[in-house]
């Protein structure tokens, strides 16, 4: 059996200490196919490397790993939701930074992972699949497309499990009541979008659509489904 946790490490291509890289490092050729080849390619980068096409997570943002990653954001963009900021809105005195550092939510808020009640390998599970669901958003993966995926996953550095766990989800329709179910409490729904919104960038009306439809199952208010969007957007830089 796969590692949830890992597996959304991996898919993020965060590096945490003691793992010895991360499947992005391993996979340098699906980067440059996607440079090459963006249509043919863009699944397979959202999939496998959890980034849109030519988009990319800063390497600063992902130091703390993948799961405390997604909490950190969603942390973030809530708490500039609820002080009443403008979405991408600069702390004082900040300025620009050419890479956002990001910091794991406070252990003392219900973002913090370890409070997750179903438990943080469950939740980690269910924010993967919102990202697979986030890339299939589109509906442009079809068999061929399935089989360049599963060619590129061979060569990834993925365990067997976690291969045959991607493929499967591809293969499954769309169940957006489970995916809004697993989210049980307010800090875990804003979780949720996040994930899915660093799996795309939603470039086309398909993956917008989808974005809209998910904030709004998961009854997200649109200033905070805005905030959200914005610091995504501060760590994620063309790759």
């Amino acid at each position: 059996m796969f590692d949830p946790k890992k597996l959304l490490d991996d898919l993020l291509g965060s590096q945490v200490p003691g793992t010895g890289g991360t499947v992005r490092e391993g996979a340098g050729k699906v980067t440059q196919m996607a440079k090459d080849n963006p249509l043919a390619a863009g699944a397979i980068v959202a999939v496998l490397l959890g980034t849109g096409t030519g988009r990319k997570v800063t390497g600063t943002a992902l130091k703390v790993g993948g799961l405390a990653a997604v909490a950190g954001l969603a942390y973030k963009a809530y708490q500039n939701y609820q002080n009443g900021k403008e979405p991408g809105q600069s702390e004082p005195g900040q300025g620009q930074q050419a890479e956002p550092v990001l910091l794991p939510p406070p252990a003392d808020t219900p973002f913090h992972p370890q409070s997750a009640p179903q438990g943080e390998a469950e939740f980690a599970l269910a924010l993967v699949r919102a990202m697979i669901a986030a890339a299939k958003a589109d509906g442009h993966i079809d068999d061929a497309e399935k089989s360049r995926i599963a060619d590129k996953l061979r060569t990834s550095g993925l365990d067997s499990d976690s291969e045959k766990f991607l493929l499967a989800e591809l293969d499954k329709p769309l169940e957006l009541d489970q995916l809004v179910a697993a989210a049980r409490t307010e800090a875990q729904r804003a979780e949720l979008y996040t994930a899915s919104r660093l799996a795309i960038d939603p470039d086309t009306r398909a993956e917008r659509g989808y974005l809209d439809l998910l904030a709004g199952r998961l009854k997200l208010p649109d200033a905070l489904v805005d905030h959200i969007e914005a610091t995504v957007a501060e760590v994620k830089v063309s790759a």
